[in-house]
């Protein structure tokens, strides 16, 4: 089971956009996906079609599912997506029957309390033991809160691949470059199970002189960990969130083409069990 960690350190960068947009792109490939919003704004699960208020029949939240890791099963928390049934719709979507399995944690507040910094094993192998029982999905995929805290450590440590979400611009720059340092500590000490580590370039504005100048400098700065993948700023997104629906069933050809980088962007990271990657940075 591959697990991808989607982190920034800087807020508004569209970090939550792009685990979205993995999802997406997962469900329409048929990869059995499980969402786990770590975030304590819980975007990622809105955006899912999952509300804070519906009947949940006992599914915890993941901050009260880190608090006893040893005592739940993971897999018995987790919720359907309240996506669009693709399968059923495909005769007015245009898009083919796809798989169904697109599960969430639901995040919430109480994540809040592990973002202090620790080191403790004990501390950053909770969501590393929730995980451990799980067995349904092919991919997980971690969204976590836009800070280097105990909650993005406690993803990291568990996690096969982390992915940086970065902006051309030159706070975003700068501040993933940071971060790569100290992610690159962080796994030579206690997240030895990285196997990978990349960096993606969002909400890019390719008529923009700044933008096409920053993405020269994050290529000098990143290497071959910056993804050959860039996502340009897409004016209707906030609209496909807020009808928490995936950007494949999404109408029109600003859509269309934002998904079919998103699928680009996942077959850049995702692995198939049996096949090795040729990416370990």
């Amino acid at each position: 089971m591959q697990i991808i960690s989607i982190s920034s350190l800087k807020g508004g960068v569209g970090k939550t956009s792009v685990t979205l947009g993995l999802a997406s792109a997962a469900r329409a490939q048929g990869i059995p996906t499980l969402v786990v919003d770590m975030d304590p704004h819980a975007d990622a699960t809105t955006g899912l079609g999952v509300k804070q208020g519906q009947d949940i029949q006992g599914r915890d939240d993941i901050g009260t599912l880190l608090d006893r890791p040893r005592r739940v099963s993971l897999t018995d928390h987790v919720i359907a997506s309240g996506w669009p049934d693709l399968t059923a719709g495909a005769a007015e979507t245009g898009i083919p029957g796809v798989s169904k399995i697109l599960d969430v944690v639901r995040g919430s507040s109480r994540t809040s309390l592990f973002e202090r910094p620790t080191t403790r094993p004990r501390e950053l192998r909770r969501l590393s033991t929730l995980l451990e029982s799980v067995t349904k999905y092919a991919l997980v995929l971690i969204d976590c809160p836009p800070a280097l805290n105990g909650v993005t450590r406690m993803a990291w440590a568990a996690s096969t691949d982390v992915l940086l979400v970065a902006e051309p611009s030159l706070f975003s720059v700068a501040g993933t470059e940071r971060t790569l340092r100290a992610l690159d500590l962080f796994r030579k000490e206690y997240a030895q199970g990285v196997r990978s580590t990349g960096v993606v370039a969002n909400r890019v504005r390719p008529a923009s002189t700044e933008h096409q100048f920053r993405l020269g400098e994050m290529e000098r700065m990143y290497g071959d960990r910056l993804l050959p993948v860039a996502i340009p700023e897409q004016g209707n997104w906030q609209q496909i969130q807020g009808a928490a629906w995936p950007v494949h069933a999404w109408p029109g050809e600003t859509a269309a083409q934002s998904a079919e980088l998103f699928e680009e962007l996942l077959s850049a990271l995702h692995r198939p069990q049996g096949r090795r990657s040729q990416r370990r940075h």
